[in-house]
């Protein structure tokens, strides 16, 4: 990890946040924040930390901001370095694996959950198809991440369950650090926009079990490219 990203602006980002803190200054709040521009790339693997220019940033003190770097620790989405300070975490090809048999997991058992109700309501997943194109049109690549990351987290949410959607939201999360690693091109995004949008088309036919074989077919391709693409930077 090196000390260049800690030049990072942590102003502009936060600027539009302080607001969520009006009621109460708590470091849970603190960490939603910190832990969505994670999510949405603002902050990259690597990025230490600053407890002054994010603590000026979001108007809190030193205690609380150290209070919530510590949940996100505990998520290992960030990690204290002895004597240099907070950074976002970075993973290793062991975590690609493990993150992507957690998502086959929940996001396959969420579809699963959502075939025995009546209604499912797709929606949601209809945005996040929509906004990815939007971006992948403007080519704006962290958008079109972005968007995925809200389609995922959207699977998940079918299944109605609250400690599903905050447990998709912790490896979601953790899987956006690996986005470092994406090849920013339309090549690389667009067969995943495609793949969301088969996604929601068996959805919305009631052919769950297509659904789900297509999510697993989609999570077993990204993780199979995320590795070659880890690999490629770790070199020999």
């Amino acid at each position: 990890m090196g000390d260049a990203v800690s030049t990072m602006d942590f102003a502009e980002p936060l600027r539009g946040e302080k607001h969520l803190l009006a009621r109460s200054g708590t470091a849970e709040r603190v960490a939603t924040i910190l832990r969505r521009q994670i999510t949405e790339g603002v902050f990259p693997p690597g990025t230490r930390l600053s407890e002054p220019a994010i603590g000026a940033a979001l108007g809190v003190s030193r205690n609380t901001l150290r209070e919530a770097f510590q949940l996100l620790a505990h998520e290992r989405l960030a990690v204290h370095e002895l004597n240099r300070g907070v950074f976002v975490r970075e993973l290793t090809a062991a975590d690609i694996r493990d993150l992507y048999q957690a998502r086959r997991m929940i996001e396959g058992a969420a579809i699963r959950q959502a075939a025995e109700r009546e209604h499912v309501d797709t929606s949601a997943l209809a945005l996040a198809v929509a906004d990815g194109r939007s971006a992948a049109e403007a080519e704006q690549w962290r958008a079109v991440g972005t968007a995925s990351m809200h389609f995922h987290q959207a699977v998940a949410d079918l299944a109605g369950s609250e400690r599903i959607s905050a447990t998709a939201r912790q490896v979601l999360a953790e899987t956006r650090l690996f986005f470092v690693l994406a090849e920013h091109t339309r090549a690389f995004f667009e067969p995943y926009i495609k793949r969301h949008q088969r996604i929601v088309s068996h959805l919305d036919r009631g052919r769950f079990d297509l659904a789900e074989r297509a999510l697993e077919a989609y999570l077993r391709a990204a993780e199979k490219q995320l590795l070659a693409a880890y690999e490629r930077r770790a070199g020999p």
